[in-house]
């Protein structure tokens, strides 16, 4: 035996090497079944599978052009990050773009761009950009709030990212005058370093849960009391990604934090249903947004992807009959992004938000309803040329999720549902989340949103406006087919946005309900 292990010792590392691929190669022979390329092709057959597991990688260094990837091209991606950390975000050499390409976006520009007064508070602040209406106005809630920045952190929940990713957004949009939207997923500490919160509930009522699984309006009444950084209500109706769909919340990844949070139980999966169990029809939604209001004294607003329009239609009109309604509607794109769904969700249920919000947005005209909303748009927004066509078409704010996760580091890894984020934004891994430098990505975020205002208005004021709430539907046009090469967007989507009111930024620097907690004290005005 002694002689048997010298002799083993003794071989070179070659012959180690030939041991291990004799041993695997009779593994794929004869033990594993479940491989067909690896039985036929023993060891070989590993190269296989290893170069399709880093195909993504591969297309995104080495094989794909500039302008090809989806869902962010490498352009677009390289704004994100340069705006981010304020470095050289300008091209040279002019566009790369087919700027004939279907869809592509023309903005109108002034024969004399629009010229700041001296006194204007732009000229302290180039990146002071408001909203130009307030949620909760018209229906005389008791705390109304007019959002401090057009771009806002879409809802994206403590539990899809993680906690160094919400934590650094939270600071972020309280450095830079933003809401951040709290998804699903409760309210966390991690959401309440300072910046404006807009609390977010979908079916499994998650932070307002009662022991049953149902809505409690007695936490959230505790909830909004306990938590003065919460300025709206958000109803979630549906999502892009995945509308009409529910899901389970394993209970292997339920820890005491998620648990505490959320208001659920431990050791158990956690079911949220593709439908609310606090109201089956149109009228009780209204009904339910009126109690929430109400008992909060908050704004309430829904959010939803856009299919079928009949209900919307009921909407429309129960908010003629009552006067009442919600304070805010967010229409999500069929493009927008989620932590994990089915590709036939993602790739086909609900409309793209073009599609989607145009039909949507129409209706409510039609009803003489678009000046008691205020519009907020979701769904691959977060450049100021597609905020410029937006806004155009009619909305007031454009919330912005995997933009924002780009500012902070987000790679475009597209592996959101393995819980192997490499960032550590979409993970819940202590490892991975520990890359995340939270007051470094904080300001990074922060950054992304100024350098983005500051460049939307100087698109605005090259169109010959003050606010990007006075754009029209003529002031945009697009690419449409070879009949029509193309068109303004009143012609395209049949309709023309309704007139804002707006007097001034100056009415809006010194609005009593603009948002923004430390960077509007902070900042220095005129």
């Amino acid at each position: 035996m002694d002689s048997m292990l010298n002799t083993l010792a003794s071989l070179p590392w070659w012959a180690w090497v030939i041991v291990f691929l004799a041993l695997v190669a009779i593994r794929d022979i004869f033990v594993q079944k479940n491989h067909t390329i690896s039985h036929n092709f023993p060891i070989v057959g590993h190269l296989r599978y290893w170069l399709e597991s880093i195909g993504p990688e591969m297309r995104q260094y080495f094989v794909a052009n500039n302008r090809e990837e989806l869902p962010f091209n490498r352009i677009e991606r390289g704004w994100i990050y340069a705006s981010a950390k304020k470095e050289n975000n300008y091209e040279g050499f002019g566009t790369d773009r087919d700027i004939y390409a279907h869809q592509h976006i023309f903005v109108k520009n002034q024969m004399m761009a629009y010229k700041l007064p001296g006194s204007h508070p732009n000229i302290t602040d180039p990146c002071f950009l408001p909203c130009a209406k307030i949620i909760g106005s018209y229906n005389k809630r008791k705390k109304p709030y007019r959002p401090a920045s057009v771009i806002n952190v879409s809802a994206m929940s403590f539990g899809s990212l993680s906690a160094a990713a919400v934590d650094a957004m939270n600071n972020g949009v309280r450095k830079s005058g933003a809401y951040q939207n709290t998804g699903e997923g409760g309210l966390s500490p991690y959401h309440k370093q300072g910046g404006d919160v807009i609390f977010h509930f979908g079916t499994g009522y998650f932070g307002v849960r009662s022991e049953d699984g149902n809505f409690s309006m007695d936490k959230m009444k505790q909830l909004v009391l306990d938590n003065p950084c919460i300025k709206a209500i958000e109803i979630k109706i549906s999502q892009g990604a995945k509308p009409g769909k529910g899901g389970v919340l394993p209970a292997a990844k339920i820890t005491h934090e998620i648990s505490e949070i959320r208001g659920v139980v431990m050791g158990k999966d956690v079911l949220s249903p593709a439908t609310h169990s606090a109201f089956n029809s149109v009228p009780e939604l209204m009904q339910l947004i009126e109690d929430i209001a109400e008992q909060t004294g908050l704004p309430v607003g829904i959010k939803g992807a856009i299919g079928k329009l009949d209900q919307w239609e009921e909407l429309a009109k129960l908010m003629i009959e009552t006067g009442k309604g919600p304070d805010f509607i967010t229409v999500d794109g069929g493009e927008g992004g989620t932590g994990a769904a089915p590709p036939s969700f993602a790739d086909h249920v609900s409309l793209p938000w073009v599609y989607g919000f145009s039909s949507l947005y129409k209706l409510f005209k039609n009803y003489d309803l678009t000046e008691r909303i205020v519009f907020i748009g979701s769904g691959k927004l977060g450049f100021p040329a597609k905020a410029a066509m937006a806004f155009a078409m009619g909305v007031d704010c454009i919330n912005v999720a995997r933009e924002a996760m780009m500012s902070i580091g987000c790679i475009q890894a597209q592996v959101c549902h393995t819980n192997r984020c490499p960032t550590g934004i979409a993970t819940q891994s202590k490892w991975l989340q520990g890359g995340i430098n939270v007051p470094l990505k904080s300001d990074r975020l922060s950054q992304y949103f100024k350098t983005f205002r500051k460049e939307f208005l100087e698109i605005t004021h090259a169109a010959g406006y003050e606010h990007p709430c006075q754009f029209t539907m003529d002031d945009i046009q697009v690419n449409v087919d070879d009949n029509d090469l193309n068109s303004s967007l009143s012609s395209t989507y049949g309709y023309n946005k309704a007139v804002v009111p707006f007097s001034g930024i100056q009415d809006l620097y010194n609005c009593p309900y603009l948002g923004g907690n430390e960077y509007m004290k902070n900042k220095i005005g005129p």
